[in-house]
Formats: C-alpha cells, sequence, structure tokens
C-alpha cells in the first residue's frame, strides 16, 4: 500500500499552517499500515508483559501476598504501565532508524513537508499501539480475576497515566534511533533500559521489601511512580504524590528528549 503525500501548489514555498499536523497524520497512518505487515514489535510488547505477569503471579503470588487473587491486584498495574513502555520503547526508535538507513527519510525531505513530522507521525502512531496493549493485557487480567476497585473514571486515569507516560518515555528511543547506525543497537538499547527500568521497581514488591541498594534506585526511578499511581488508581487506594510525580517525569523526558530527537534528525544528511 503507497501513501501519497500532499504535494505543494505552484508558487508555496512551504507548510502552510498547520500542515505539519495533517503530514503527521498521513505519516501516522503509514505506521500503522507498516504495523498490520510486520506486527512482531507490538505482539512482543504485549506477550512480553503478559509472560511476566503470569509467571509472577504463580511463583510470587502466594509468597508475597499470601494467595495470588491479592497479589493480581498488586501486580497486574505494573503490568499495565510495562506493556505501554515497552511498546513504545521497542517499536518507535528502530522504526525510525531504519527509515533513515533505507533511505526513506531522503524522499520525505524532497517532499513539501515539515521534517518534524515523520518523527511526529511515528510517535503519534504508537498511541494506537499503547491503547491495543493497554486493552489486551486488561482484558488477559480481567481473564484472570483481576476487578478494578477505585470505579471505571479511576481505571481510565490509570490507563490514561501508561499511555502517556510510554508516549513521553519513546522519545528516548526516537532520539536514539536517529543518532544510531542500526535497528539492532536500538533494539538493544531499549532492552537494556528495560531491565532496570521497569525491573527495578515497585513491579513486583513493595520498595520497602526490597535490599537498601535496589531500594535507592526504585524510589528515584519514574516508572516506581507511574506504577503507584496506576496501582492506586484501579486499587482505589490513596494517589499520594504519585499522579504529581509521573506528570513531572512526563514532562521533563519530553521537554529534553523531543527537542533534542527533532534537533538529531533535522542535522541527518
Amino acid at each position: 500500500m503507497t501513501t501519497t503525500l500532499p504535494q505543494a501548489a505552484p508558487g508555496e514555498t512551504g507548510p502552510r499552517p498547520f500542515a505539519t499536523l495533517r503530514h503527521s497524520a498521513v505519516l501516522a497512518r503509514r505506521s500503522l499500515v507498516k504495523t498490520t505487515r510486520n506486527p512482531g514489535p507490538i505482539m512482543n510488547g504485549i506477550v512480553t508483559p503478559a509472560l511476566f505477569m503470569v509467571l509472577f503471579l504463580y511463583l510470587f503470588g502466594r509468597p508475597v501476598a499470601g494467595t495470588t487473587a491479592d497479589y493480581l491486584q498488586y501486580l497486574f498495574p505494573g503490568i499495565l504501565v510495562m506493556g505501554a513502555g515497552l511498546a513504545g520503547m521497542i517499536s518507535t526508535g528502530s522504526a525510525i532508524n531504519l527509515d533513515l538507513k533505507n533511505g526513506v527519510t531522503d524522499r520525505f525531505r524532497s517532499l513539501p513537508i515539515s521534517r518534524t513530522a515523520p518523527l511526529l507521525g511515528s510517535v503519534t502512531a504508537d498511541i494506537l499501539r499503547y491503547l491495543i496493549a493497554v486493552a489486551v493485557l486488561s482484558g488477559i487480567g480481567t481473564a484472570l480475576g483481576f476487578r478494578a476497585r477505585g470505579g471505571f473514571l479511576d481505571a481510565l486515569g490509570a490507563a490514561g497515566l501508561a499511555i502517556l507516560f510510554g508516549f513521553c518515555l519513546s522519545w528516548v528511543t526516537v532520539f536514539i534511533g536517529v543518532l544510531v547506525k542500526s535497528a539492532e543497537a536500538v533494539l538493544s538499547f531499549s532492552f537494556i533500559a528495560f531491565l532496570p527500568l521497569q525491573l527495578g521497581s515497585s513491579l513486583a514488591a513493595p520498595t520497602d521489601t526490597l535490599p537498601g541498594w535496589l531500594r535507592a534506585w526504585a524510589d528515584v526511578n519514574p516508572v516506581t511512580h507511574v506504577m503507584d499511581a496506576c496501582r492506586a488508581l484501579l486499587n482505589g487506594t490513596p494517589v499520594a504524590n504519585s499522579v504529581g510525580l509521573t506528570l513531572l517525569w512526563s514532562a521533563g523526558l519530553f521537554v529534553v528528549f523531543c527537542p533534542l530527537a527533532v534537533r538529531a534528525y533535522g542535522r541527518q544528511e
């Protein structure tokens, strides 16, 4: 399937107002079409958290919480965050890198579109991938016995926080994808970053039960704050400052890495 981008009208020297958003939407559609032909990354972003959920539930459920039912109420919110974050870390940066390597980006530069449109399009398409990951993992969690005790609106808020954080985190891999020379390097970075970020957190157990050195990292790990916020919303418990910290971390990641990625992308020749 071929995606045709809008061409400039005679005498038009650059993108018109709001054209960047329109072009980004076209390129987001292109990214989604590519996903339908190669669903491996998004499937990995769903299957891996699902496997962690099942393994952790039946390995640690009784020792940590006494029953698997109680442990699932604790574990699932962290799995939800893992699904959104992992889906973005794996797919976005490698897709951008492949476009640069295969010459697709050179074709984009020959068109009258903003240089940021390919990045915005790819990251915008990720939002749908996050929604799919969250929906599928929620279905699996419900089938295993998880129940959102905080109410429907709080459940939507938890899903929104997980997706927002995944969206902002994806700009890190976009930046890396522009800088490195191969998609394999992007995947390696994503996997290396995945371990301390996702597992060195409150995912499997409260941070106050962790060894001192690991607790020190988990307490400052932004993923811990996201998981704690989603856990409080889904279980109807006090959120404390976890939602505010999640929003601050998300804003910080976006403000720092989005401009860096755009600038690095613009310098690629």
